[in-house]
């Protein structure tokens, strides 16, 4: 069980397969037999919605009912140094010495869409040491809430009131990406007005009629309808619907590995082709952007055909 392993000996492991070091890549492999069976949740939503306060809430309810936990939080990364504040020494202290629960900041290193190319792995090397459901908090900026679709089953959206935050979530797509709906902070006199705009918004959908009973009023604070949330998550957890959603995590997964892998490959082969003659081009006004990047992408496969 989960909550038998050694911290120190997954932490560890964990770094090995963040780092995707070849020890890292064969304890994936071993683990490969047991990955697939936890409940991935991404928990996302814009800054200052209490997202890391709600994950500490739904972490305590979860282990109330007897599940083991395993959290994700994802740091932003410095454009200049690539480092990050890793907050698993200072986020969610409550559980430090808890055996079923397990904190792993990983920092973000600069990608665009705000999570590191090694999230995945990392969960699937928690998935395979048998934590029960693994929890993704991510940055809560730029690309990173809508990201999160890539690596989660089921994507918790959080808004709170008196932030402006719906119109703008629904312009940038973020409201789209959710099966449920939270609104933080039920304590704040502003909660029930950012409820109705949301369930409004969310009604102008063609399937508004179907999530009504997916948009929570919930308070971190103290606890309001955070044990009706974390048993309604667990509960999708189990059956059919669920296997089929984590097939289809798994196909969205391998396309991005595949995605990835396939742009560093390629990557290489680009900074190999002489790009002279395009810039030479670019320089007399002779070519566009566009036209100098096709020459190049043609050299490039013609190279290695």
């Amino acid at each position: 069980m989960a909550g038998g392993h050694d911290r120190r000996a997954l932490a560890r492991a964990l770094t090995a397969v963040e780092n995707e070091t070849p020890e890292g890549e064969a304890l994936l492999q071993r683990l490969a037999p047991r990955i697939g069976q936890a409940l991935r949740l991404g928990v996302t939503g814009p800054p200052g919605v209490g997202k890391s306060s709600l994950v500490n809430a739904l972490v305590r309810e979860l282990r109330r009912i007897g599940r083991t936990v395993a959290v994700v939080a994802v740091d932003p990364s410095s454009p200049t140094s690539g480092g990050a504040l890793l907050g698993d020494r200072v986020r969610m202290g409550e559980h430090a010495l808890d055996p079923g629960v397990f904190v792993r900041s990983l920092a973000s290193r600069g990608q665009g869409g705000g999570l590191s190319g090694s999230t995945g792995s990392v969960m699937d090397a928690l998935d395979g040491h048998g934590f029960e459901v693994i929890v993704l908090e991510t940055v809560g900026v730029g690309q990173a809430e809508l990201d999160v679709v890539k690596e989660a089953e089921v994507v918790l959206v959080v808004l709170a009131p008196g932030t402006g935050d719906g119109i703008q979530a629904l312009k940038s797509g973020l409201l789209e990406i959710a099966d449920h709906w939270v609104v933080n902070k039920a304590d704040d006199p502003g909660a029930e007005a950012t409820l109705s705009d949301l369930s409004q918004a969310l009604l102008l959908r063609a399937d508004g009629h179907e999530i009504q009973d997916r948009i929570h009023l919930v308070s971190a604070r103290d606890g309001r309808g955070i044990s009706a949330l974390a048993e309604r998550l667990w509960s999708e957890s189990i059956g059919s619907e669920a296997s089929d959603r984590r097939t289809d995590l798994r196909r969205r997964s391998l396309r991005t590995r595949l995605l990835r892998a396939a742009m560093g490959q390629f990557s290489d082969r680009l900074e190999r082709v002489p790009a002279d003659l395009e810039v030479e081009s670019l320089a007399a006004g002779a070519s566009t952007l566009a036209s100098a990047a096709r020459s190049l992408l043609t050299k490039t496969l013609e190279s290695n055909s």
